[in-house]
């Protein structure tokens, strides 16, 4: 999911991964196994880090979210749903959105989670 707007940047600096629908085998094997590895084998193709990146979504399942803790998980997976939420609104008003400027995503970033953080609740 692209990264349009400042909401989505103050929690990554990445676009939300979307990793494919699971193998046909994988989901006749171990299928909480399996989604699992799918969600691990997408993030090392994608070179993401799950401790940067606490989200994903999965082809044809639901979401996924962790974090620090089980507070943290559930809020991310509250930021997730409305970032969906602002995307699909954001592509319905103007379907040619282009993705957020590098500068408005790193300065929206790291005035929350940067060394010298200064912006929302810590």
């Amino acid at each position: 999911m692209p990264i349009y707007g400042t909401t989505h940047a103050d929690h990554l600096t990445t676009d939300i991964p979307c990793a494919p629908a699971m193998s046909d085998d994988m989901i006749a094997g171990n299928y909480e196994y399996q989604t699992g590895y799918q969600i691990i084998n997408h993030f090392r193709e994608a070179g993401l880090n799950h401790e940067e990146v606490q989200m994903i979504l999965v082809g044809n399942h639901a979401p996924f979210t962790w974090g620090k803790d089980g507070k943290q998980a559930v809020y991310n997976a509250a930021v997730l749903e409305y970032v969906a939420e602002l995307a699909f609104l954001s592509e319905g008003i103007n379907p040619q959105i282009e993705r957020l400027k590098a500068s408005l995503i790193k300065k929206h970033y790291e005035r929350k989670h940067g060394n010298n953080a200064y912006y929302g609740q810590q």
